[in-house]
């Protein structure tokens, strides 16, 4: 969204900001779901009890109708194919094995490269990534590939729980949808096109818990989705303040891994089960948990190679995901290297659930801490802070209550405008703090491959400390 746009937005009363939300979702509506909905949602739950046999020779077919128009349409593919070729490399597109990795940089830097030249981008659906490493990617999708994506969520994660897209929700995301300096409820915004309540995780604290409760009441929400994290903390204060009235249908986990304690504390305070799911924006891999607990793999998302220094392992070892495009063959990513590790189960391996959906028995990376505020709110995410600007990746580090430390790769031109704009944009999110900018070649890994976007550094000692104060002071 335009920044103007975004400051006209927020400078809207309440029930404007209800009807601006509601506009989005109606033409978000149209995009996702059509007179076709329902048959693609039946076609997934039909696939769901495919045989082996009838799963590979699916993905046979399809990755190489996919691998060809790579070679032939893309122009990065393109163009790397026939630079191999004048190199006297006669070895053939045609197997997966043959083509090279492709990192986010890449693809990040050559974006419009990677549509098929047969395709009108300024007549697809543009969709961004959330943005990990710093700065999103943005992705094109035709109408028909966004439908068929939307019908598989709605029937792996929603169908399974007993819920769909005309039950009322609530969700706990990364988007600003009210001002940063707000300090009165409501801190949400009701979104009718999409039967959807937006709360926002910035200000979700101790002090203005029963006002978010509340709002699950008033709007009805049957269920919940949104960051691990913010569901935790929210199920915290409902627990907290000895709230035993919201009884969710499900609540559903998306971009961070599920601990079992985070897990139990949510699903005591919700009175339902919790179920994660996996995915991405770059739509190249994908798995939702059954009601058995198992997390199954969307095979029509894409192919996923498990590797380690370069090798596939065995089944239950864990690799580097590495994926290739099998549902947006308009902006097909092959063999991308997603910075996730996981592990998957022997394909022979079923589950009780009776559907013969791959199997995977852990991810591993996708976790942020959070960043607590002098005031005490914690904020979960900040990756809108470089959107923007020539970063190429950063990590925002809390030494302690008054200082940040901002670890960040700056790309081609950064310069001290930009740095100040950082500075600018995270006292704006966070209150007054003493921020540290610190250009770097490489923002450090941890040892599965990936960084936190938000790394607190704050003694557990203080950090439980505070969360007793605050449940001493709100109760």
């Amino acid at each position: 969204m335009n920044q103007w746009i975004k400051t006209a937005y927020h400078h809207l009363p309440p029930p404007l900001r209800n009807w601006a939300a509601s506009a989005r979702g109606f033409y978000l509506r149209s995009w996702r779901y059509g007179p076709e909905t329902d048959r693609l949602v039946e076609e997934c739950l039909a696939r769901e009890r495919w045989t082996p046999a009838q799963w590979n020779a699916w993905r046979d077919e399809r990755l190489a109708r996919v691998l060809h128009r790579a070679a032939t349409r893309v122009p990065y593919y393109r163009s790397l194919w026939a630079e191999r070729r004048r190199r006297g490399d006669s070895s053939s597109w045609e197997l997966l094995e043959n083509w090279p990795l492709l990192d986010k940089a890449t693809l990040r830097q050559r974006t419009a490269e990677f549509v098929a030249d047969d395709c009108d981008r300024t007549k697809m659906f543009v969709d961004n990534t959330s943005g990990t490493t710093g700065t999103p990617l943005q992705l094109y999708l035709r109408q028909s590939t966004v439908r068929g994506w939307y019908a598989l969520h709605e029937a792996r994660s929603r169908y399974w729980h007993g819920v769909s897209r005309h039950d009322r929700w609530a969700i706990l995301g990364g988007q600003m949808v009210v001002p940063p300096t707000r300090r009165k409820a409501p801190f949400w915004v009701w979104n009718r096109g999409l039967n959807q309540l937006y709360l926002s995780t910035f200000h979700l604290t101790a002090a203005n818990a029963a006002g978010y409760l509340e709002a699950l009441r008033k709007y009805k929400v049957r269920y919940l989705l949104g960051y691990t994290s913010a569901l935790t903390l929210l199920a915290r204060y409902v627990l907290n303040l000895g709230v035993s009235d919201l009884r969710m249908a499900v609540v559903i986990t998306n971009a961070e891994p599920v601990h079992p304690d985070q897990s139990a504390t949510i699903a005591k305070a919700f009175h339902c089960p919790v179920r994660q799911t996996y995915g991405m924006a770059e739509i190249v891999a994908a798995a939702s948990e059954c009601p058995e607990g198992s997390l199954h793999q969307w095979p029509e998302a894409g192919l996923v190679e498990v590797l380690e220094n370069g090798s596939a392992v065995r089944p239950g070892q864990a690799g580097d995901l590495i994926c290739t495009s099998l549902f947006n063959d308009d902006m097909p990513l092959i063999r991308y290297a997603v910075g996730d590790r996981g592990r998957f189960a022997d394909s022979e391996a079923r589950c009780r659930c009776g559907r013969t959906l791959p199997m995977m028995l852990g991810l591993e990376g996708r976790r942020n801490d959070q960043l607590i505020t002098r005031d005490g709110r914690r904020v979960f995410w900040l990756n809108p802070t470089f959107y923007g600007l020539p970063v190429e990746e950063a990590q925002i580090v809390q030494e302690s209550r008054e200082r940040v430390r901002v670890i960040f790769v700056p790309g081609s031109g950064f310069s001290e405008q930009n740095a100040a704009a950082i500075r600018s944009r995270l006292i704006h999110e966070v209150g007054p703090m003493d921020i540290v900018l610190e250009p770097v070649a490489h923002v450090p890994r941890e040892p599965n491959g990936k960084f936190r976007a938000i790394q607190c550094l704050l003694p557990q000692n203080e950090i439980e400390e505070l969360n007793s104060q605050e449940v001493s002071t709100h109760l």
